[in-house]
């Protein structure tokens, strides 16, 4: 039992703080991502506009 209590010590103390930057990488590509797509977005709608679109 002190066998199994010793490893999961050590691999809670291992990967404690890998979680928070493999978040903290996750969050910035997505918001990263999540800008570009809407610019993309704000790029065909203007261009839509300006080239007198008919949205029916």
């Amino acid at each position: 039992m002190k066998t199994v209590l010793l490893v999961q010590q050590i691999y809670s103390q291992g990967f404690k703080n890998l979680g928070g930057f493999l978040a903290k990488r996750y969050f910035k590509f997505f918001a990263w991502f999540s800008f570009i797509m809407f610019a993309v977005v704000m790029y065909a709608f203007i261009y839509r506009l300006a080239t007198g679109f008919a949205f029916d």
